[in-house]
């Protein structure tokens, strides 16, 4: 929240998981809590299932962490090669350079053996959507979460063919945070965090994230 001090109704908060710093902490009620309810609470990923997700955002490598421990296989896009190693190390089975290969739909679908992936992990809006329904099998799910690719015209005649179901994702509830944090705790998940700026460097926080040059979260240590 960027502030010293706030005032929460005592229903806005929860016990951190104890094994977490403030700062790991601080990832989870946006990022982590946005991708539990994708992939878990509404997308119901379970063991042999795949998944894709889209960059190395904070909810895209938190998407990853929430698959792997569901059991799920992975399969992750990125504009540079760098941060694909990385998310390899996390655990991603496959990554695709959507600079080098824009048509990343086919291949994904490719990946998950010619059916295509259980769900996606939807960030980029209308500018990737279309991408998304190619690498979705028939009777999938999109978690559309984010807009943050330029705006493209959707193809919706292959969602309605193929049976594909669209899922609004916002955050989610108390209900939710609370599961999220005991799986949390329960097997010591640490959040990605690519770099801890102190309270007054806040101008190089916005202009690290401005710059797409991170990999996970930026926080502010108060």
């Amino acid at each position: 929240m960027l502030a010293e001090y706030v005032v929460l109704h005592e229903e806005g908060v929860l016990p951190m998981p104890d094994h977490l710093t403030y700062a790991e902490a601080a990832t989870l009620p946006c990022a982590a809590l946005t991708a539990w309810h994708a992939l878990v609470a509404e997308g119901k990923v379970k063991a042999g299932d795949t998944v894709l997700t889209l960059g190395t955002g904070g909810v895209s490598l938190f998407a990853l962490q929430f698959a792997l421990l569901n059991g799920a296989r992975v399969i992750l896009t990125s504009g540079s090669d760098e941060k694909m190693a990385k998310a390899r190390q996390l655990g991603a089975s496959e990554t695709i350079n959507y600079k080098e290969q824009p048509e990343w739909g086919r291949q994904a679908r490719q990946l998950a053996g010619g059916r295509g992936v259980d769900l996606v992990v939807e960030l980029g809006g209308s500018g990737t959507f279309n991408q998304s329904v190619a690498a979705v099998k028939r009777g999938g799910t999109i978690s559309l979460i984010g807009a943050l690719a330029p705006a493209v015209g959707a193809n919706l005649l292959p969602v309605l063919m193929n049976n594909i179901r669209v899922q609004g994702i916002f955050v989610g509830s108390r209900e939710m945070f609370s599961s999220m944090n005991t799986a949390i705790e329960r097997h010591r998940l640490r959040p990605v965090v690519d770099r801890v700026f102190a309270f007054e460097e806040v101008r190089d926080a916005f202009s690290l994230m401005e710059s797409g040059g991170h990999f996970g979260k930026i926080c502010i240590q108060i």
